[in-house]
């Protein structure tokens, strides 16, 4: 039974570390940038990919450090994704976390996660974040492929029509609410 909270987090009003610059290094940065353009973002590795380098030239508001992980690094940040290929430093930073009560993210590793970074369905405003509560990113992934293809491209369209109505309301919270239910039923 999938017991996890989903939330949707202003991660530009963070300052993420991510720990490790490999592959999954890259994959964690890729996806914190492609939905959260502006987040800050702190990256350390004793080794740090190429494409890392280039897509950090491309974000100031990304600092890359090259220097093996050392708790320091945790000092002011929010939130933490860990990648490498080192199981122990992995889970020395996830205990470095805990003990300063930093949500964390450990790749591939369930049993050391606070929060799992989901699969992300994007149409325009439309945002929509999958969640196999761990147990299969692949499904997740092949799920986000099948949503991107049935829906349509209008939808920011019918988003901003809805803003507009929304706005033009009168009344309560309640009327309002009985009368977007109305209107949005079509979508059913």
């Amino acid at each position: 039974m999938n017991t996890l909270f989903p939330i949707f987090v202003k991660a530009e009003n963070l300052h993420t570390l991510i720990v490790g610059g490999g592959y999954v290094g890259l994959e964690k940065l890729t996806a914190m940038l492609g939905n959260s353009p502006e987040a800050r973002i702190t990256l350390v590795a004793s080794e740090i990919r190429d494409e890392i380098r280039d897509m950090a030239g491309q974000y100031p508001k990304v600092q890359l450090i090259q220097e093996p992980y050392h708790p320091i690094y945790l000092s002011d940040k929010d939130l933490v994704i860990v990648g490498t290929n080192d199981k122990t430093v992995n889970q020395q930073v996830q205990e470095d976390c805990k003990a300063r009560k930093i949500l964390v993210n450990v790749a591939d590793t369930p049993a050391l996660c606070d929060f799992y970074l989901g699969s992300v369905v994007k149409k325009g405003d439309l945002k929509i974040a999958i969640s196999t509560n761990g147990k299969s990113p692949t499904f997740a992934k092949r799920f986000r492929e099948v949503l991107e293809d049935i829906l349509p491209d209008s939808l920011q369209e019918t988003l901003d029509n809805l803003t507009a109505i929304r706005n033009q309301l009168k009344g309560d919270f309640a009327q309002k609410m009985e009368k977007l239910n109305e209107i949005t039923k079509v979508l059913r």
